[in-house]
């Protein structure tokens, strides 16, 4: 190949090491288009045609660091760190897998040579000038390995003396021609050669030796340095976060009884310090940082679009800023109500706390009249049977099959499907029952926001994973008549796994979400990344919203006890009616062992659409939430003052013996509780979940894998079906689509998602389902 890529700020790159045809995600109005994409010295660039590789560079990605995941037999996704992403399809599976196997041997050909490259740097650089104890004890074994070194090399050198010596005295007795001289000289000239050999081996040691010794050290006096670096940064913040809180407190000291300004009624100033430099700390002394706290949030985004980019390839870097924001709770307002302004540099809009009549619904725990057929709803199911998981009992299940047909034994599920499992997001559904009554938008944000986090409460201690519906499956939920809503779920897709979801309550709310995900197993543990939306629509007032869940990380998957995770951050956007441009930020912080959070810990922030903080959310997401508004705020909105916390969700606790039955709630042990006049795709009916619940689970194994089987016979008989109407030239038959959902547009939306077709209860009223498959 002639020509040579030259991106944009990279260096000239050798030969391709693959080059070809692909389809690149460019934007929602034009979708997938082609693109001529090469891979070379760790880059991938593409093009719109060959002619352009020798003047335009349309895009270039740097797999160094890179995650490449595939998303289905043809897709794959290239991401850079989170500011670059490709999507990109290839024509088939075979070259799709093509492409991601040379990315990955690119990428891992390009952490070498950059790791080779900081080692040559370290070489390079500057010596040590001084090192502590610690580094003199190793600088003190490098002196002595490298005097043993120069040890050899004198003995070499003298040997290369003696042996020299001798050669000229041979030389002396040449003048003689006696038959033995010439054979003398051609000995010690050998040996002169040995010894010479031998010293430069050992001259190669020595600069081998001398060389690792400075990288070495070179690291270790870098790692120093980023360490200082990293705490003087450190202490800066630490000093400026003290100083405002310092502000903060003198500015409310006047207005105060007895110059009291924390939250356990402490009575000096000093142990008002000591309380601001524990919550920076991130410690607890005596209290937790409940009521002053610090929260990073996102206040611009950038879109940076490379240069000879064109307009239509749409995928810029996004580029998120942050601001330090201190809330410190109001105590002129601990006793009033949430709400109100306050005489400051900024006064925030007090919200408009007028409340609807709208009913709050009990928890399923409290509900009286849970009946099913004049008959009270059950309150747990069947033990867990205590069978030992064998691994040859899996392993001879596996033998002469396929990979993509070895089934998973129900011993790691739950007697639950997918479908069931989302349904237990509405078991908290009176905070969406409270935020209704709300007519302040911020308000009733913050609480949708409480909602989001409560549909986290039951991961920390479920670790089995419910079964995977099949393609048509539904479940429906009716608890109209004691807990206020209904939802009705279909498994939409099957590559990929898709579930489209609808709920609506009496109290004048609705949700809907587009449930798929994509997962990373790291060895160690297993990361769920959900990539649907989900939604909220309140009719009253027109408002909606809309989020994505956060990671879910399943740690110890090889060796030790099962734990769940939840981190990451969650934006919940308003997108129509009076709460357009309002938007809260949810962060998920992470478990870590040095980490000064909490475990499961949640903040947030409500901020308007002026980018003003409007309400303050803290907790935990196994535990409770509790929403506070902001009273005031600074002119740049880096302090902020807030009304006393309300407590918006705390989870209601677990039957006492529920670890006997898989870790259930109340609610989710009737999920799968036996109705009559349900759909006969119900999960309810699904035989190996049924035989799994009775305990049964040889069975439910059988069961499980005729109806895999069944599922993979049907699609067998599409494609079978669309090759034949292929070979006559006729069009091929349409494939299956959803019963209850339909694949749209939302209003004002571009992009396609699967809504409710309002078509179910009424044919349930009708008993009409025939229009549903039979895949039982």
């Amino acid at each position: 190949m002639s020509e040579v890529l030259v991106p944009k700020g990279q260096p000239l790159p050798g030969d391709p090491e693959k080059k070809g045809w692909l389809f690149k995600w460019t934007n929602y109005l034009k979708g997938y288009q082609r693109r001529w994409f090469v891979l070379s010295n760790g880059l991938l660039s593409y093009y719109r045609n060959q002619a352009e590789m020798a003047h335009t560079c349309r895009g270039t990605i740097s797999l160094l660091g890179a995650l490449i995941h595939p998303t289905d037999s043809c897709t794959f996704v290239i991401t850079n760190g989170g500011t670059q992403t490709f999507h990109i399809r290839a024509h088939d599976e075979v070259e799709r897998q093509s492409w991601v196997t040379a990315l990955e041997l690119a990428k891992a050909k390009a952490i070498r040579a950059q790791e080779s490259d900081d080692d040559d740097d370290q070489m390079n650089s500057c010596p040590v000038p001084q090192s502590n104890e610690g580094e003199g004890e190793d600088a003190g074994g490098i002196a002595r390995e490298l005097s043993a070194r120069f040890h050899d090399l004198r003995t070499c050198s003298e040997l290369v003396t003696k042996h020299g010596a001798a050669l000229q005295r041979s030389l002396v007795d040449l003048e003689i021609p006696p038959s033995d001289s010439t054979k003398q000289v051609s000995e010690r000239a050998t040996l002169f050669r040995i010894s010479c050999n031998a010293m430069m081996n050992a001259c190669g040691e020595f600069m081998s030796t001398a060389a690792a010794s400075s990288a070495r050290m070179s690291r270790a006096l870098q790692h120093e340095r980023e360490q200082k670096m990293r705490l003087q940064e450190i202490v800066e913040q630490l000093a400026r976060q003290h100083d405002s809180l310092e502000k903060t407190v003198a500015r409310s000291t006047p207005h105060t009884a007895g110059g009291t300004n924390s939250g356990q009624n402490n009575d000096t100033e000093d142990e008002e310090h000591e309380f601001f430099d524990a919550v920076e700390e991130g410690t607890t002394s005596g209290m937790e940082d409940k009521n002053s706290f610090v929260i990073k949030v996102p206040v611009n985004r950038k879109n940076k679009v490379k240069s000879g980019e064109s307009s239509d390839e749409s995928e810029a870097e996004t580029v998120t800023e942050t601001q330090q924001v201190i809330f410190v709770e109001d105590k002129e307002r601990a006793e009033s109500a949430m709400g109100g302004s306050e005489v400051g540099t900024v006064s925030v809009k007090p919200p408009d706390n007028k409340e609807l009549d709208i009913k709050i619904w009990p928890h399923v725990s409290q509900a009286t009249d849970s009946v099913i057929e004049s008959r009270p709803r059950r309150l747990r199911v069947p033990d867990k049977p205590n069978y030992p998981l064998s691994l040859w009992s899996i392993m001879k299940n596996c033998i002469g099959k396929e990979l993509s047909k070895i089934p998973i034994p129900v011993n790691f599920s739950e007697p639950l499907s997918m479908l069931q499992r989302l349904t237990e997001d509405y078991e908290y559904s009176s905070i969406l029952d409270q935020a209704a009554t709300f007519s302040d938008p911020a308000q009733q944000l913050a609480y949708v926001a409480a909602f989001t986090v409560s549909s986290y409460a039951t991961t920390a201690n479920r670790t089995t994973k419910p079964f995977n519906p099949l393609l048509g499956e539904t479940y429906e939920c009716d608890r109209m008549a004691d807990l206020g809503w209904r939802v009705i779920a279909e498994q939409v897709s099957h590559h990929p796994p898709m579930v489209a979801q609808f709920c609506e309550g009496v109290s004048g709310w609705q949700c809907w979400q587009e449930f798929t995900m994509t997962s990373k197993f790291r060895g160690k543990y297993l990361q769920v990344i959900p990539l649907g939306g989900a939604y909220a629509y309140f009719p009253a007032s027109g408002n909606k919203y809309s989020w994505r869940k956060v990671t879910t990380t399943v740690h110890n998957i090889i060796v030790g006890k099962l734990w769940v995770d939840n981190h990451g951050d969650m934006e919940i956007v308003g997108e129509a009616g009076p709460a357009a441009g309002y938007v809260a930020h949810l962060k998920y912080v992470p478990y870590g062992y040095f980490s000064k959070d909490t475990q499961r810990k949640v903040t947030g922030v409500v901020k308007d659409p002026n980018g003003v903080p409007r309400y303050v959310l803290q907790g935990h997401w196994d535990d409770r939430v509790e929403v506070a508004a902001v009273t005031s705020a600074s002119s740049d909105n880096t302090v902020c003052k807030t009304g006393k916390f309300a407590l918006a969700w705390q989870r209601v606790p677990a039957p006492p013996d529920c670890d006997k039955w898989y870790n259930f709630t109340l609610l989710a042990a009737q999920l799968n509780e036996p109705e009559p006049n349900v759909a006969p795709t119900d999960s309810r009916l699904r035989p190996d979940q049924r035989l799994m619940e009775e305990g049964l689970w040889d069975e439910a194994n059988a069961e499980k894998l005729r109806l895999e089987e069944k599922q993979r016979a049907a699609r067998r008989e599409l494609e079978a079906a669309a090759e034949d109407a292929a070979s006559r030239g006729s069009p091929p038959p349409a494939p299956r689509t959803p019963v209850w959902f339909t694949r749209q547009a939302s209003p004002g939306q571009p992009h396609l998602r699967h809504l409710y077709n309002n078509k179910y209860w009424e044919c349930k009223q009708k008993q009409d389902w025939s229009a549903c498959p039979d895949i039982f």
